[in-house]
């Protein structure tokens, strides 16, 4: 399995159109550290430092000094992590669903578009769940023993998760919820002296481990969402860039509930698939009774509903929830889909009239499974090899063209900043666009045409810069279906006669 992860992770990588945007904070990151700004790389940067270390460490390991360099090295980084999280994924799943579901459960989240995307691009997120995996597992052993052996790994683990993305506090703190409900429940009692023992080595171990770093970075996290969502910081604005879409001023609290909820489902769904989402429900079902395993169901069901909470939470604070945030539950709910699968093909049983055979009844055989399995393959599998955000390839075809067109050191404006970080020019982001109308020096402005079309305030500010002018360039010069169209323009050319709109909006 891990193989065929490797096989597959390793083509995604080689096949990459362009990497995530979220990839170049951690690749800056990355490069705070290695220059030796512990401090400023470690502690003041707004994401955790476990996968930057990651990417500082592979930089090391492959040299070079291209941002197409840094960019391996991130994605080796990510598809490492990738491959080794097969072994934690499938223990989880052996455990909560049994050999037959485990080895289908595995296979099939490799299977889904986002998660073998996710896993081969440059984000944290398969870093954040080869620990969490792993945190995971051990305290299921634990709450099935009650050995506190596995306790010291679920906390070292929680702690590296926690290290590579803020929610990895979640596992010790549904463990400590569990515990805490323990005594409620007759079928799930511990007793007393290995209950506050448990207890406490589950409270003073992350404080230990993680307590430091807390203290020194500020809090449980710096990310707006982060604090956002622990009502820390105010909502953000109507039309702040993250946003799916501008807040209606007039919009209720419900509303914004509603959407929420709305979203939540979404990004569920899509990170999981909707067939296998479909499945899960029969999965969990398959699972019953569930009370000689009380404490394990307990212990999911509250990592559940604080995942589900936390998603809604962040689209009402925010304006935005991806599928991307639902991947905790995916990792659980594609293996639920995997036993739901397996179930339902033990249990069918065919009509022998159907098939010309009297009376009698039939089971479905090897041949309806793998009929079943090339389906579900057959409508992921060419989702799954379209090479990594395919959709904004323009924007390497509008960095060649800059490097091909563009004396080094002009400053160009490019709300993404994937131009500037390839061709490693000086300019303007969402940060720092405000500034960019002031400076007579700026020439060039790199723009997708939905970004010319969309409501929000940084989409005015576009449009002011290239009002009346028409593109020198447009990238790619071929698209596809669902390919957002780049447009080069330059500032100092002769405003068009006539200004035209740019063509209907494809992707913000």
């Amino acid at each position: 399995m891990m193989g065929l992860a490797a096989a597959l992770l390793g083509w995604l990588m080689a096949h990459t159109a362009i990497f995530s945007p979220d990839g170049l904070r951690y690749i800056a990151q990355a490069q705070r550290i290695e220059r030796g700004a512990w401090v400023d790389g470690l502690f003041r940067s707004v994401d955790h430092p476990v996968y930057p270390l990651a990417i500082a460490a592979g930089h090391r390991q492959f040299g070079g000094e291209r941002p197409e360099d840094w960019q391996d090295a991130a994605q080796a980084a990510s598809v490492v992590a990738g491959i080794l999280l097969v072994v934690p994924l499938y223990l989880v799943a052996l455990e909560l669903f049994g050999p037959r579901a485990a080895w289908l459960g595995v296979a099939l989240i490799y299977a889904v578009p986002l998660s073998a995307h996710v896993f081969a691009d440059v984000l944290s997120e398969s870093t954040f769940l080869l620990f969490w995996s792993w945190g995971l597992w051990t305290a299921l052993r634990f709450l099935k023993q009650g050995r506190f052996g596995w306790l010291p790994p679920t906390i070292g683990f929680s702690a590296l998760a926690y290290l590579s993305r803020p929610e990895g506090l979640l596992l010790p703190a549904a463990l400590v919820a569990t515990l805490l409900l323990i005594p409620l429940l007759r079928s799930t009692r511990l007793n007393w002296p290995r209950w506050w023992a448990a207890v406490g080595v589950l409270v003073l171990g992350p404080a230990c481990l993680v307590g430091p770093y807390i203290v020194a970075k500020g809090g449980l996290g710096t990310k707006p969402a982060i604090q956002r969502l622990l009502g820390t910081a105010p909502h953000s604005a109507p039309d702040a860039v993250e946003r799916q879409r501008p807040l209606d001023p007039n919009q209720s609290t419900a509303r914004t509930y509603a959407l929420a909820v709305k979203a939540m489902f979404e990004a569920v769904r899509d990170a999981t698939t909707t067939p296998l989402l479909a499945l899960s429900v029969l999965g969990i079902a398959g699972c019953r009774p569930f009370t000689p395993r009380a404490r394990t169901w307990l212990f999911l069901a509250i990592i559940a509903v604080a995942s589900v909470l936390a998603l809604v939470r962040l689209h009402a604070t925010g304006g935005y929830c991806s599928p991307r945030h639902a991947m905790v539950l995916a990792m659980l709910l594609i293996p639920a889909g995997a036993a739901g699968l397996d179930l339902a093909l033990r249990t069918i049983t065919i009509p022998g009239r159907w098939i010309g055979q009297g009376e009698a009844r039939f089971r479905p055989g090897p041949a309806v499974w793998v009929a079943t399995l090339g389906g579900f393959l057959a409508w992921s599998v060419p989702q799954v090899l379209t090479p990594i955000n395919h959709e904004f390839a323009g924007y390497r075809g509008a960095s060649r063209y800059l490097r091909e067109h563009v004396p080094a050191g002009e400053k160009v404006a490019d709300v993404t900043g994937w131009t500037l970080y390839y061709e490693r020019r000086p300019g303007y982001t969402f940060g720092n666009l405000i500034e960019a109308p002031h400076d007579p020096k700026l020439r060039w402005v790199v723009v997708r045409e939905a970004h010319l079309r969309g409501p929000w305030t940084y989409c005015a500010q576009l449009r002011a810069l290239v009002q009346g002018l028409e593109p020198l360039a447009t990238f790619p010069e071929q698209p596809t279906a669902g390919q957002a169209l780049v447009y080069v323009f330059d500032r100092q050319a002769r405003p068009a006669a006539t200004a035209q709109s740019p063509p209907a909006a494809v992707r913000r």
